[in-house]
């Protein structure tokens, strides 16, 4: 009884093993190729599938989902000569697993080699300060070369990013050098914009208040003009209206007499030919100053004859 038990035993675990070989289960965005006998026979997709056992095997399970592969740092000659160091990192999703298990030995390390050769070839028709500044450019490029090339293996190449550009460092301390050097001009050309649009600010300012300080003089003038013009109409209209006789006319003389006399510069005034006029109107008014009147009249006679002035000097106070 004792083999019976061993044999159906082992027949038991030879089904069980069986089960497991015939029973694939293949998760989702993953493919499996299978081979009959090493040779190519059908691709397994996501979920449960039933291979003969013993007889088919799996031969490279895929995944489809798209990948991200970062490439090491690639010395690249420019056009002008000087090496830089270029950083890339390849997008791309198996679509065919069948192509990709026999079309190439290994896909990725085929499009790292691709990735550099044409990376140079671009990169060699190009200057440092292009290559600089054409990431776009040489994005596309690359995507364009890569896509075609790997189409034939069942890769799709999504996308292709330069994750560095690194020239030498002598060239990196000339370009710094260089952008300060922009940026200390930009600065100065700024300060002296400033500068200059303030002085032209000022400068209105002062314009803007000289001919309102002027146009406010004017105004002042005009009406002080007006004022005294209309100070001088109101006296004149005054007089006419009040008709002066000659004796007010003579008291407004003997009024402004003192004046005229005033300072101790005055060393010296002129007494005009009218006075005698003047005095001879009073003195025929104050009757009780009648000789010192006449003297006066005489005076002023005289004075009036001879048509001219009298010259005489002011008398000095002593003590």
């Amino acid at each position: 009884m004792e083999p019976i038990i061993i044999v159906l035993i082992i027949l038991v675990v030879l089904v069980f093993i069986a089960l497991i070989k015939t029973i694939q289960v293949i998760p989702q965005a993953s493919a499996a190729i299978v081979e009959r006998f090493g040779r190519y026979t059908r691709t397994l997709n996501a979920g449960l599938n039933i291979v003969v056992p013993f007889i088919d095997s799996i031969r490279n399970r895929i995944d489809l989902r798209e990948q991200v592969v970062p490439f090491p740092p690639q010395p690249v000659i420019t056009q002008d000569n000087l090496v830089v160091n270029i950083d890339t990192v390849i997008y791309y999703q198996v679509t065919d697993a069948r192509a990709a298990t026999y079309e190439v030995a290994s896909y990725i390390q085929a499009i790292e080699q691709l990735t550099v050769t044409t990376l140079r070839n671009i990169i060699g028709g190009m200057d440092l300060e292009r290559t600089l500044t054409s990431r776009e450019e040489i994005n596309a490029a690359l995507r364009g070369v890569l896509d075609e090339a790997t189409g034939k293996w069942g890769i799709r190449v999504n996308r292709v990013e330069l994750k560095a550009i690194e020239p030498p460092t002598s060239i990196q301390d000339s370009m710094e050098k260089q952008m300060r050097a922009d940026r200390d001009k930009r600065a100065a050309i700024l300060t002296a914009e400033g500068i200059r649009q303030s002085q032209i600010l000022t400068a209105e300012g002062e314009k803007q208040s000289a001919i309102l300080r002027a146009e406010g003089e004017a105004k002042a003038a005009a009406l002080r003009a007006e004022g005294e013009a209309q100070a001088i109409r109101t006296v004149f209209e005054s007089i006419h209206a009040g008709d002066p006789d000659q004796k007010l006319l003579s008291y407004q003389y003997l009024q402004m007499l003192p004046k005229i006399a005033e300072g101790d510069a005055n060393k010296l005034w002129i007494v005009p030919s009218e006075i005698g006029d003047a005095l001879k109107g009073l003195s025929g008014a104050f009757g009780n100053f009648g000789p010192m009147g006449g003297s006066s009249g005489g005076g002023g006679t005289s004075g009036g004859s001879s048509g001219g002035t009298e010259r005489r000097e002011k008398p000095s106070i002593t003590d």
